[in-house]
């Protein structure tokens, strides 16, 4: 199925936006995607932020900071949601990479935390996975039907699972 679709790279601090049936494809270190699709519309787009400070962990940011992502935010938000969509005909996701914690302590907000606030206030949920590992996470999604997975190092194929024994 995802053998026949344009793939578009999205890279860091940028986002993409389309109704097309294609694969939005993000490499995560360090970062996250903000997936949003419009189910009325058929359009979707993927948000590509990285963590502030360079460390590749959440970190404490300036007001500056803050004030340019939710511009940001706001016009990725506009370019897929226009101005008429209800919040429960929208899916949200957000995928992010950090490096496993060190000693330091971390913030208690992050910017996947004020992300998924901002997306609250205007009635839209919005799930969240944090994936803490040195090798980066690569996320694929499909716009026009708002499907989003995490793709394997060399493949767009989903990643494999995982075998868990019980014990």
């Amino acid at each position: 199925m995802t053998k026949d679709l344009t793939e578009v790279l999205v890279a860091p601090d940028t986002y993409h936006v389309s109704p097309e049936a294609m694969l939005m494809v993000a490499e995560l270190h360090g970062a996250m995607a903000l997936c949003l699709h419009d189910e009325a519309r058929g359009v979707g787009g993927l948000l590509h932020l990285k963590f502030m400070g360079g460390t590749g962990r959440p970190c404490d940011v300036t007001d500056n900071t803050l004030s340019s992502v939710l511009m940001v935010l706001d016009r990725f938000k506009r370019a897929v949601l226009g101005n008429s969509s209800k919040g429960d005909e929208i899916q949200a996701r957000i995928l992010a990479h950090a490096l496993p914690p060190n000693e330091i302590g971390e913030p208690s907000a992050s910017l996947v935390d004020l992300i998924q606030a901002d997306l609250a206030e205007v009635k839209i949920a919005c799930g969240t996975q944090t994936t803490r590992r040195i090798e980066s996470l690569r996320v694929c999604f499909q716009p026009q039907q708002g499907r989003v997975w995490i793709c394997g190092p060399n493949t767009l194929a989903a990643a494999p699972q995982r075998k868990r024994s019980s014990v």
